[in-house]
């Protein structure tokens, strides 16, 4: 992996970096960037990452799609968060590997807890997707969380082990690249399967209420459709609807 890697102790955001280095030169598809410590990691929105040097995995992979259409740009983070699961799940027993799960739309969970988000930048060529920078930050070896976030949980913690972090980063490239090998529609099917929360009723809140739901599909623009409880079906983009956990 040594000529599609790059390693940097600390960095603001290897988002960042990644686009800093496109800027002259050519970068292959699968290039790493990855770093000990963002001092201004980030995630969807205005949400701030934390996670303490050197403790867990923070990078970013570049992706150059195969004719992924702009419109159907979740693909690209269905891809990213099915890799990434696949080798947590490596890394546990049968008890522990089954609450892993990808909360919609880029969160990693076990359980009710936060082990890993993703941040993807997409540029576009014409009306495909040409690069797609994926941010991918996971609690690994960090055992004591100090920030206001509600529910971060690590690798560490579930499985009383220690990982070596680039060992993982390997594993994690190399399922997420396989995976982009697979078609539109397996993708999306096996995403569907390991959703957060896929089966049953359960709380959400918008701004304006809150209500009980269950997932009917996640459309090729990544909107989130429900169906309350008096079957009414619903639809939302990112940050227009919240699980209550």
């Amino acid at each position: 992996m040594n000529e599609h890697y790059f390693y940097i102790a600390e960095t603001t955001s290897t988002n960042v970096l990644m686009k800093e280095m496109l800027q002259s030169e050519a970068l292959p598809n699968g290039f790493v960037v990855h770093a000990g410590f963002q001092s201004a990691g980030r995630g969807q929105g205005s949400n701030t990452w934390e996670s303490a040097k050197d403790k867990n995995l923070l990078f970013s992979l570049l992706l150059r799609p195969q004719q992924i259409d702009a419109a159907e740009f979740f693909l690209v983070s269905q891809m990213v968060s099915l890799g990434i699961l696949h080798v947590l799940r490596v890394q546990t027993d049968n008890e522990n590997s089954k609450h892993f799960s990808i909360k919609w739309p880029n969160d990693i969970y076990w359980k009710n807890q936060k082990i890993g988000g993703i941040l993807i930048e997409n540029t576009l060529q014409g009306r495909s997707i040409q690069t797609s920078i994926c941010g991918i930050g996971l609690n690994i070896n960090q055992d004591i969380f100090t920030s206001d976030a509600p529910n971060p949980i690590s690798l560490l913690q579930i499985t009383g082990q220690t990982f070596e972090i680039k060992q993982l980063l390997q594993e994690v490239r190399s399922c997420i690249l396989k995976i982009c090998q697979f078609t539109p529609d397996d993708i999306r099917q096996k995403y569907m399967l390991h959703l957060y929360r896929n089966t049953g009723y359960h709380p959400f809140k918008t701004s304006n209420f809150t209500f009980y739901a269950r997932v009917i599909q996640i459309e090729s623009d990544g909107k989130l459709m429900l169906e309350d409880t008096e079957k009414q079906r619903l639809t939302f983009y990112f940050k227009e609807v919240e699980f209550i956990l």
